[in-house]
């Protein structure tokens, strides 16, 4: 898992610019500050359909920029808040594809996946969102589920 940077631990963030993924990576800047890992925060992002998998088909081109400059925008925004007044940061990614599929597919190089408590899409009352849900049962790697927002 970590062949790629000199034996340097890979931290995987998952982040969709809400509190608590604020929160998860503000754990994982703790984290690899204590540690020397290095950061990679990734923010997913597909066109919804009515159940299931991210459509597989290509946007067209102005509606994919176009989204995919919001979502450097909101990734930018949430790296700008985790790591206020630090001087490092953390590596940005984002991806094409469910939130779930995209982090349980960044665990296999590894070797921490974070992500919040619940994020954009959960509901009232739940202790831990769908996407935390999943990484937890399917990742390759160990999970931290990093819970509320108020200083992560």
């Amino acid at each position: 898992m970590t062949s790629g940077h000199g034996g340097q631990e890979l931290v995987v963030v998952g982040v969709d610019g809400s509190a608590e993924s604020v929160a998860a990576l503000r754990w994982a800047a703790r984290y690899a500050a204590a540690t020397g890992a290095r950061v990679r925060a990734m923010l997913a992002w597909h066109y919804p359909t009515a159940a299931g998998e991210a459509p597989v088909g290509v946007a067209p081109e102005p509606i994919r920029k176009e989204t995919e400059a919001e979502m450097h925008e909101t990734l930018d925004a949430a790296v700008g808040k985790a790591y206020a007044g630090q001087e490092a940061g953390a590596e940005k990614s984002i991806a094409y594809g469910h939130p779930a599929q995209v982090l349980i597919e960044a665990s296999r190089e590894a070797d921490l996946l974070v992500v919040g408590s619940h994020g954009h899409g959960a509901f009232t009352g739940m202790v831990l969102g769908s996407v935390s849900i999943h990484c937890v049962t399917s990742a390759f790697c160990p999970v931290v589920v990093v819970r509320g927002s108020a200083g992560g």
